[in-house]
């Protein structure tokens, strides 16, 4: 995300002295026509529904080996506690290492932590701190995966295909959240959760495939960055020295930690305010991933990714939850998740796709393992928090809070990012229709006097 006077829009770092550089369109599936990113599409695609089966599986295990709610807490604290402690590391050794190697030697481990579990389940021996040492294990290894996975994108599709390729992982991420959980179900209540273990760590074998056969020829080389000390501090200080990426780090973790605490909003509208069944809580959850899924197609359309959009976005986001938290019947509420979802996904995808367009390729492992530590750390950091407001307040109030913290730091950072751009706002007609937009002081100037 260029802050630059003239160009607002991301394909590539900007000087004061360059040119605006022209909005890429791009069809919805562009990038499905590069043949390694086809393939890497294809694995995940089979890799997520087995990851959402197992998050499900899991969940219902360690509920059935102890009754209590605590415990599956903990295992899901258990799996994001690596990310928390040991993300930043997890990026230096991105920089450093070949990412597709990593990737293989990550979701392998992956796989074999799925297997093991299965084989202990359907003999009869799992025990609950068996669960919370596999969930662990999925945590570290998650620790290099995840930053490997965002920037191997780039090396696989190019800078102009690269929004494109991001959008369409969230899509397959959100159409695996639709599918995983209702396959998972079924599977646990056919035959028990040991199958669906099991799935799961077959399901690595696709991923993996699709790694081995990749033309490392058609990959964009990225130099990696050679072993040395203070790299840790190098990735950070060039963060710090970056308004641009700073301020969109700093947005997604506002809103990753006082926004997106759907766990704890969506089952008390459900049981508290509406007085309904877990099936009604299964709706909700639906809808946003319907939502989310439309919101990373509609990115997937932009060939481009603008600071305006992620503004316009996180401030949409904000609002809507403001909204829900007053809807008076069951119905709107429902039907307002699928804005939400779809708002939600598109501050994702616009924030990581921008933030890995500007970043230099040799720190995008470490800059892509702190947007993904805000990200994912701030819900278990925000969820007692929001737990905390909805006991005492009512859940209408904490996702209110949630919604205008939102907002107020949509539009807060959108005020600092345009004035560091030295941008003003610009009122005008295009077509014989009202248009309204952030332009250079200069720019604004030059329409004043023209009119």
């Amino acid at each position: 995300m260029s802050t630059g006077p003239g160009a607002d829009s991301v394909p590539a770092p900007t000087t004061p002295d360059s040119p605006p550089v022209p909005e890429r369109r791009s069809t919805m599936f562009s990038s499905l026509k590069i043949r390694n990113y086809r393939l890497f599409f294809a694995g995940q695609v089979v890799s997520n529904i087995g990851t959402w089966m197992q998050r499900i599986a899991q969940d219902w295990l360690v509920l059935s080996l102890t009754g209590s709610a605590t415990a599956v807490g903990v295992t899901t604290a258990l799996q994001f506690l690596p990310m928390l402690l040991f993300g930043l590391y997890g990026g230096v050794l991105v920089d450093r290492l070949p990412k597709r190697r990593a990737l293989l030697v990550t979701q392998s481990a992956m796989a074999v932590t799925g297997i093991v579990l299965a084989l202990l389940t359907l003999t009869g021996h799992v025990q609950v701190w068996h669960v919370y040492v596999a969930a662990f294990a999925v945590g570290l290894a998650t620790v290099v995966d995840n930053p490997a996975r965002q920037s191997f994108v780039s090396e696989m599709v190019g800078p102009d295909q690269l929004q494109n390729a991001v959008s369409l992982n969230s899509a397959n991420f959100q159409s695996a959240r639709l599918v995983g959980p209702a396959v998972a179900g079924l599977m646990i209540t056919g035959v028990g959760t040991g199958w669906a273990f099991l799935f799961n760590g077959l399901s690595y074998v696709a991923p993996i495939a699709g790694l081995l056969l990749m033309r490392a020829r058609e990959l964009h080389v990225v130099e990696r960055a050679p072993r040395g000390k203070g790299q840790l501090r190098e990735g950070l200080r060039y963060v710090a020295g970056r308004p641009d990426l700073i301020w969109t780090i700093v947005l997604v973790g506002f809103i990753g930690t006082f926004g997106f605490n759907f766990p704890v909003y969506l089952s008390a509208f459900a049981d508290d305010v509406f007085h309904v069944g877990a099936g009604s809580y299964s709706l909700f959850n639906t809808l946003m991933a319907i939502g989310s899924l439309a919101g990373a197609l509609l990115a997937a359309r932009r060939g481009t990714a603008r600071m305006r959009v992620l503004i316009a976005a996180a401030v949409a986001f904000g609002t809507m939850e403001l909204v829900a938290a007053a809807a008076p019947s069951l119905w709107l509420f429902a039907l307002l998740m699928a804005p939400i979802g779809m708002f939600g996904m598109t501050v994702n995808v616009t924030a990581n796709s921008s933030i890995q367009l500007t970043t230099d390729p040799a720190m995008r492992g470490r800059v892509m393992a702190l947007y993904m530590m805000v990200f994912l750390g701030g819900t278990p950091v925000g969820a007692p928090i929001a737990g905390w407001i909805t006991d005492t307040y009512g859940v209408r109030a904490g996702l209110a809070v949630g919604g205008v913290i939102a907002a107020a730091a949509a539009a807060g950072i959108g005020l600092v990012l345009a004035r560091i751009g030295n941008l003003r706002l610009s009122m005008g007609w295009n077509h014989g229709h009202p248009r309204l937009g952030l332009v250079p002081r200069e720019r604004r100037e030059e329409l004043a006097r023209a009119a």
